[in-house]
């Protein structure tokens, strides 16, 4: 079974949400506490054992780069001041892995279109793909749970976790199949935000993916949906029909960064959960309630 080795990292979006702090700085590149998003979601991936991140940028996303750069200057300040630590950290953000930058191009868009821009950086091997606004906390990363199940099948993994009914209209919603184990089943087909009352169950597609190499001709027909945009669902629906897909219930904590409002939330959920901070911080919130 070939070896997962590379991700695919979604960071071309301009975060109208957030504005006007995003017309400088990428969404990606919030803060959750001292590091930024895109950096938890690269740990993630290279805690599975991939060597090769591949992230998809569009304009003014510089930043991301300087971040996973070596700033040698910086260190050697960190150094003559006394702070070994903090300089040893910044140096491994820089040797997380080989990351390399592709500008997103090409109509019409979606979260297909990233894909498609790295494709010929994939070299016909399984891949993760990721987005940079969304992950799980926990003991063992999304990432490594993804790759447990497809070492188990061999074949492209969505992450899932269980959601409200009523939060059905924002996520795709799976319909399960044939149980490999109690965290991975067989995908039947992928509901795009079809609402409560036409959902075939509770349980969404979050993060991302792991997708083999027969994702890509798939994704190559640029298949338009309804809204305009060509989407990596549709494709992996295709191929649902044609080969099995599977489904990997996530074990963790979800945090979703992509509206104001979920980020706040997030910011509250880690700082409470942090070592240092939780419990000054959950001292703070009940002071001020």
């Amino acid at each position: 079974m070939p070896k997962v080795r590379k991700a695919v990292i979604a960071a071309a979006g301009f975060g109208t949400r957030f504005l006007p702090l995003t017309k400088a700085i990428p969404k990606e590149m919030l803060p959750i506490i001292d590091k930024p998003v895109i950096q938890v979601v690269v740990e993630g991936v290279v805690a599975a054992g991939v060597t090769d991140v591949i992230i998809v940028t569009g304009q003014g996303k510089r930043a991301i780069e300087d971040h996973f750069d070596r700033a040698m200057g910086l260190e050697q300040e960190l150094i003559s001041n006394g702070k070994d630590e903090q300089a040893s950290e910044i140096r491994r953000i820089a040797e997380l892995a080989n990351i390399v930058y592709v500008r997103q191009k090409g109509e019409p868009k979606g979260n297909a279109r990233p894909v498609l821009n790295a494709a010929h950086l994939i070299d016909n091997e399984p891949f993760f793909y990721f987005f940079a606004d969304d992950f799980f906390t926990g003991d063992v990363s999304c990432a490594s749970q993804m790759l447990e199940a497809y070492n188990k099948t061999g074949k492209t993994i969505a992450a899932l976790r269980e959601v409200k009914l009523e939060d059905s209209s924002k996520y795709g919603m799976v319909e399960l199949g044939d149980k490999i184990d109690d965290k991975t089943f067989r995908i039947k087909q992928i509901i795009e935000k079809p609402g409560p009352d036409k959902t075939p169950s509770n349980f969404a597609v979050v993060c991302g993916y792991l997708l083999t190499p027969e994702i890509l001709p798939l994704l190559e027909k640029e298949i338009v949906a309804a809204d305009g945009e060509i989407r990596v669902p549709d494709s992996v629906n295709e191929l649902a029909h044609s080969d099995e897909v599977y489904g990997c219930f996530i074990e963790g904590d979800y945090h979703d960064t992509g509206s104001p409002e979920l980020y706040l939330e997030t910011i509250v959920d880690i700082a409470l959960k942090d070592p240092e901070l939780g419990d000054r911080f959950r001292s703070y919130i009940k002071g001020i309630l």
